[in-house]
Protein backbone atom coordinates (compact mmCIF):
# COMPACT_ATOMS: atom_id res chain seq x y z
CA UNK A 1 0.00 0.00 0.00
CA UNK A 2 1.53 3.26 -0.77
CA UNK A 3 1.75 6.60 1.65
CA UNK A 4 -0.78 8.51 -0.15
CA UNK A 5 -3.24 4.98 0.26
CA UNK A 6 -2.58 4.56 3.46
CA UNK A 7 -3.14 8.15 4.77
CA UNK A 8 -6.31 8.10 2.38
CA UNK A 9 -7.17 4.97 4.52
CA UNK A 10 -6.57 6.53 7.69
CA UNK A 11 -8.60 9.89 6.97
CA UNK A 12 -11.40 7.37 6.63
CA UNK A 13 -11.11 5.31 9.74
CA UNK A 14 -10.26 8.43 11.77
CA UNK A 15 -13.65 9.95 11.59
CA UNK A 16 -15.82 6.85 12.54
CA UNK A 17 -17.54 7.45 15.85
CA UNK A 18 -15.73 6.50 18.81
CA UNK A 19 -19.48 5.04 19.98
CA UNK A 20 -19.36 2.61 17.32
CA UNK A 21 -15.45 1.43 18.18
CA UNK A 22 -15.49 1.40 22.21
CA UNK A 23 -17.85 -1.68 22.38
CA UNK A 24 -15.36 -3.35 19.82
CA UNK A 25 -12.77 -2.58 22.06
CA UNK A 26 -14.62 -4.22 25.17
CA UNK A 27 -16.11 -1.15 26.39
CA UNK A 28 -19.77 -0.69 28.40
CA UNK A 29 -21.41 2.20 28.20
CA UNK A 30 -22.52 3.93 31.77
CA UNK A 31 -26.07 3.19 32.62
CA UNK A 32 -25.63 7.09 34.55
CA UNK A 33 -23.78 9.13 32.40
CA UNK A 34 -23.92 8.80 28.17
CA UNK A 35 -20.58 10.66 28.05
CA UNK A 36 -18.86 7.91 30.03
CA UNK A 37 -17.93 4.54 29.06
CA UNK A 38 -16.16 1.85 30.97
CA UNK A 39 -12.89 -0.08 29.22
CA UNK A 40 -10.40 -2.55 30.61
CA UNK A 41 -7.68 0.22 30.60
CA UNK A 42 -10.32 2.73 33.23
CA UNK A 43 -13.37 4.98 32.78
CA UNK A 44 -13.01 7.25 29.29
CA UNK A 45 -14.93 10.33 29.23
CA UNK A 46 -16.20 10.80 25.30
CA UNK A 47 -17.62 14.28 24.02
CA UNK A 48 -17.73 13.93 20.22
CA UNK A 49 -14.39 12.66 18.65
CA UNK A 50 -12.70 13.56 21.99
CA UNK A 51 -11.58 11.00 24.86
CA UNK A 52 -10.57 11.16 27.97
CA UNK A 53 -8.93 8.90 30.35
CA UNK A 54 -9.49 9.73 34.44
CA UNK A 55 -8.11 6.67 35.23
CA UNK A 56 -4.96 6.95 33.55
CA UNK A 57 -4.68 10.89 33.02
CA UNK A 58 -4.29 10.37 29.10
CA UNK A 59 -6.70 11.13 26.34
CA UNK A 60 -6.81 11.91 22.51
CA UNK A 61 -8.89 12.42 19.36
CA UNK A 62 -10.37 10.04 16.99
CA UNK A 63 -10.71 6.51 16.32
CA UNK A 64 -7.15 5.91 15.81
CA UNK A 65 -6.08 7.75 18.73
CA UNK A 66 -8.73 5.91 20.78
CA UNK A 67 -7.45 2.11 19.45
CA UNK A 68 -3.96 3.19 20.06
CA UNK A 69 -5.04 3.71 23.69
CA UNK A 70 -7.11 0.84 24.63
CA UNK A 71 -5.17 -1.67 22.74
CA UNK A 72 -1.59 -0.35 22.81
CA UNK A 73 -1.08 -0.21 19.49
CA UNK A 74 0.99 1.87 16.89
CA UNK A 75 -0.37 3.94 14.38
CA UNK A 76 0.45 0.96 11.42
CA UNK A 77 -1.42 -1.86 13.80
CA UNK A 78 -4.81 0.93 15.02
CA UNK A 79 -5.38 1.71 11.39
CA UNK A 80 -5.38 -2.30 10.65
CA UNK A 81 -7.24 -3.02 13.03
CA UNK A 82 -9.99 -0.79 11.98
CA UNK A 83 -9.54 -1.53 8.95
CA UNK A 84 -10.66 -5.00 9.75
CA UNK A 85 -13.15 -4.12 11.92
CA UNK A 86 -14.89 -1.79 9.63
CA UNK A 87 -14.64 -2.66 6.31
CA UNK A 88 -17.12 -0.83 4.54
CA UNK A 89 -15.76 2.66 5.47
CA UNK A 90 -12.79 1.78 3.22
CA UNK A 91 -11.79 3.79 0.54
CA UNK A 92 -12.20 2.67 -2.91
CA UNK A 93 -8.82 0.85 -4.82
CA UNK A 94 -6.00 1.11 -4.99
CA UNK A 95 -6.04 1.80 -1.36
CA UNK A 96 -7.80 -1.78 -0.96
CA UNK A 97 -4.86 -3.41 -2.35
CA UNK A 98 -3.41 -6.21 -0.64
CA UNK A 99 -0.06 -5.52 1.59
CA UNK A 100 2.55 -7.40 -0.04
CA UNK A 101 3.85 -10.53 1.65
CA UNK A 102 6.80 -9.01 2.89
CA UNK A 103 5.22 -6.51 4.77
CA UNK A 104 4.50 -8.89 8.03
CA UNK A 105 7.31 -8.25 10.19
CA UNK A 106 6.69 -11.58 13.12
CA UNK A 107 8.46 -10.61 16.23
CA UNK A 108 11.90 -13.00 17.08
CA UNK A 109 11.64 -16.06 18.94
CA UNK A 110 12.87 -15.87 22.62
CA UNK A 111 13.75 -19.29 24.17
CA UNK A 112 14.38 -17.94 27.53
CA UNK A 113 10.69 -16.33 27.87
CA UNK A 114 9.08 -20.20 26.73
CA UNK A 115 8.84 -21.28 30.34
CA UNK A 116 6.74 -18.06 31.18
CA UNK A 117 4.41 -18.30 28.26
CA UNK A 118 3.96 -22.01 29.17
CA UNK A 119 3.58 -21.53 32.66
CA UNK A 120 0.72 -18.63 32.25
CA UNK A 121 -0.98 -20.83 29.56
CA UNK A 122 -1.20 -23.71 31.76
CA UNK A 123 -1.27 -22.44 35.45
CA UNK A 124 -3.01 -19.37 34.55
CA UNK A 125 -5.54 -20.20 31.76
CA UNK A 126 -5.91 -24.06 32.46
CA UNK A 127 -4.95 -25.09 28.76
CA UNK A 128 -3.74 -28.50 28.58
CA UNK A 129 -0.02 -28.71 29.03
CA UNK A 130 0.13 -31.96 26.07
CA UNK A 131 -1.80 -29.38 23.98
CA UNK A 132 0.35 -26.48 24.78
CA UNK A 133 3.51 -28.56 23.58
CA UNK A 134 1.99 -30.01 20.82
CA UNK A 135 1.69 -26.03 19.46
CA UNK A 136 5.22 -25.56 20.57
CA UNK A 137 6.45 -28.32 18.79
CA UNK A 138 5.10 -28.10 15.14
CA UNK A 139 6.58 -24.14 15.63
CA UNK A 140 2.45 -22.71 15.60
CA UNK A 141 3.43 -21.16 19.31
CA UNK A 142 6.33 -19.60 20.59
CA UNK A 143 7.59 -16.57 22.94
CA UNK A 144 8.95 -13.45 21.87
CA UNK A 145 11.30 -11.14 23.65
CA UNK A 146 8.53 -9.25 25.57
CA UNK A 147 7.10 -12.95 27.01
CA UNK A 148 4.31 -12.28 24.62
CA UNK A 149 3.05 -15.69 23.35
CA UNK A 150 2.65 -15.90 19.64
CA UNK A 151 0.61 -17.87 17.84
CA UNK A 152 1.09 -17.77 14.15
CA UNK A 153 -2.19 -17.32 11.70
CA UNK A 154 -1.38 -19.38 8.46
CA UNK A 155 -2.60 -19.39 4.89
CA UNK A 156 -4.68 -22.66 3.73
CA UNK A 157 -1.26 -23.59 2.54
CA UNK A 158 -0.27 -23.40 5.79
CA UNK A 159 2.31 -20.47 5.26
CA UNK A 160 2.54 -17.91 7.93
CA UNK A 161 0.19 -14.42 7.26
CA UNK A 162 0.54 -12.97 10.68
CA UNK A 163 0.19 -13.82 14.36
CA UNK A 164 -1.97 -13.23 16.95
CA UNK A 165 0.24 -11.46 20.17
CA UNK A 166 -1.08 -12.20 23.85
CA UNK A 167 0.72 -10.43 26.83
CA UNK A 168 2.17 -12.72 29.93
CA UNK A 169 2.87 -10.71 32.47
CA UNK A 170 1.43 -7.14 33.72
CA UNK A 171 -1.59 -5.96 32.25
CA UNK A 172 -4.27 -7.54 30.25
CA UNK A 173 -2.93 -7.08 26.45
CA UNK A 174 -3.24 -8.73 23.30
CA UNK A 175 -2.69 -7.13 19.45
CA UNK A 176 -1.49 -8.30 16.23
CA UNK A 177 2.11 -8.76 14.78
CA UNK A 178 2.75 -5.83 12.44
CA UNK A 179 1.38 -6.56 8.58
CA UNK A 180 -0.86 -9.34 9.70
CA UNK A 181 -3.33 -10.14 7.20
CA UNK A 182 -6.17 -12.06 9.15
CA UNK A 183 -8.46 -12.12 6.09
CA UNK A 184 -5.68 -14.38 4.31
CA UNK A 185 -5.82 -17.73 7.24
CA UNK A 186 -5.94 -17.87 10.50
CA UNK A 187 -5.45 -19.75 14.08
CA UNK A 188 -6.72 -23.09 13.81
CA UNK A 189 -6.24 -26.21 15.94
CA UNK A 190 -6.25 -28.81 14.62
CA UNK A 191 -4.78 -27.83 11.34
CA UNK A 192 -6.71 -30.86 8.88
CA UNK A 193 -9.97 -29.90 8.01
CA UNK A 194 -13.11 -31.16 10.37
CA UNK A 195 -16.76 -31.59 9.56
CA UNK A 196 -17.42 -29.29 12.30
CA UNK A 197 -16.12 -26.33 13.08
CA UNK A 198 -16.12 -23.17 15.70
CA UNK A 199 -15.32 -19.88 15.38
CA UNK A 200 -13.83 -18.09 18.26
CA UNK A 201 -12.56 -14.55 18.76
CA UNK A 202 -9.14 -15.17 20.10
CA UNK A 203 -6.70 -18.28 20.17
CA UNK A 204 -6.96 -19.01 23.69
CA UNK A 205 -10.72 -19.02 23.31
CA UNK A 206 -10.07 -21.60 20.25
CA UNK A 207 -7.80 -23.63 21.91
CA UNK A 208 -10.30 -23.28 25.41
CA UNK A 209 -12.96 -24.32 22.52
CA UNK A 210 -10.71 -27.34 21.19
CA UNK A 211 -9.52 -28.71 25.04
CA UNK A 212 -13.74 -28.59 25.73
CA UNK A 213 -15.02 -30.50 22.57
CA UNK A 214 -12.11 -32.12 20.93
CA UNK A 215 -14.23 -33.30 18.21
CA UNK A 216 -14.43 -29.58 16.73
CA UNK A 217 -12.11 -28.05 15.35
CA UNK A 218 -11.81 -24.67 16.57
CA UNK A 219 -10.73 -21.55 14.35
CA UNK A 220 -10.05 -17.69 15.51
CA UNK A 221 -11.07 -14.62 14.03
CA UNK A 222 -8.49 -12.75 15.72
CA UNK A 223 -11.55 -10.33 16.71
CA UNK A 224 -15.18 -10.26 16.78
CA UNK A 225 -16.12 -9.39 13.10
CA UNK A 226 -18.91 -10.91 10.97
CA UNK A 227 -17.44 -12.17 7.97
CA UNK A 228 -13.78 -13.12 7.59
CA UNK A 229 -12.81 -13.75 3.57
CA UNK A 230 -12.20 -17.73 4.37
CA UNK A 231 -15.48 -17.93 5.75
CA UNK A 232 -17.28 -18.78 2.42
CA UNK A 233 -14.68 -21.33 1.41
CA UNK A 234 -15.04 -23.38 4.34
CA UNK A 235 -19.28 -23.51 4.17
CA UNK A 236 -18.46 -23.90 0.60
CA UNK A 237 -16.82 -27.25 1.83
CA UNK A 238 -19.70 -28.27 3.20
CA UNK A 239 -18.59 -27.58 6.73
CA UNK A 240 -20.89 -27.26 9.62
CA UNK A 241 -19.94 -24.14 11.53
CA UNK A 242 -21.00 -22.61 14.79
CA UNK A 243 -19.85 -18.88 15.64
CA UNK A 244 -18.47 -18.78 18.83
CA UNK A 245 -18.19 -15.92 19.81
CA UNK A 246 -18.09 -14.17 23.42
CA UNK A 247 -21.59 -13.82 25.33
CA UNK A 248 -21.57 -10.67 25.29
CA UNK A 249 -23.37 -7.92 23.80
CA UNK A 250 -20.45 -7.25 20.55
CA UNK A 251 -20.18 -10.89 20.20
CA UNK A 252 -23.90 -11.28 20.13
CA UNK A 253 -24.09 -8.35 17.86
CA UNK A 254 -21.08 -9.87 15.77
CA UNK A 255 -22.63 -12.89 15.56
CA UNK A 256 -26.24 -11.95 14.24
CA UNK A 257 -24.58 -9.95 11.56
CA UNK A 258 -22.61 -13.10 10.38
CA UNK A 259 -26.05 -15.02 10.57
CA UNK A 260 -27.93 -12.84 8.56
CA UNK A 261 -25.09 -12.59 6.09
CA UNK A 262 -24.03 -16.11 6.08
CA UNK A 263 -27.37 -17.97 7.14
CA UNK A 264 -26.20 -21.52 7.45
CA UNK A 265 -23.78 -20.42 10.28
CA UNK A 266 -25.75 -21.06 13.75
CA UNK A 267 -24.81 -19.52 17.24
CA UNK A 268 -23.00 -21.45 20.11
CA UNK A 269 -22.74 -18.97 22.71
CA UNK A 270 -20.47 -20.33 25.34
CA UNK A 271 -21.89 -20.56 28.99
CA UNK A 272 -19.79 -18.20 30.44
CA UNK A 273 -18.14 -15.10 29.08
CA UNK A 274 -16.08 -17.13 26.16
CA UNK A 275 -14.86 -20.24 26.08
CA UNK A 276 -11.30 -19.88 28.30
CA UNK A 277 -14.03 -19.24 31.86
CA UNK A 278 -15.92 -21.85 30.17
CA UNK A 279 -12.70 -24.02 30.75
CA UNK A 280 -11.27 -22.64 33.59
CA UNK A 281 -14.25 -23.23 35.82
CA UNK A 282 -14.28 -26.52 34.39
CA UNK A 283 -10.53 -27.67 35.22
Amino acid sequence: MTFGARRQLAACLRVLPLERVLPLCGGQPDPDDRHKWRTPVGTLSVTGAKFMNWTRGAGGGGAIDLVIHLHRLDFKGAVDWLAGHFPEVLPPEPAMLPLPASALRLPPPAPSQLARVSDYLIARRRLPSVLVASLIDSGTLYADAQANAVFLLRSEHHLPVGAELRGTTGAPWHGLAPGSRKDLGCFAIPVEPRPTVVLCESAIDALSCFALHPGYRCLSTAGARPDPRWLQPLLDQGCQVYCGFDTDPTGDAMAAAMITWHPRVQRLRPTQHDWNDVLRTSA
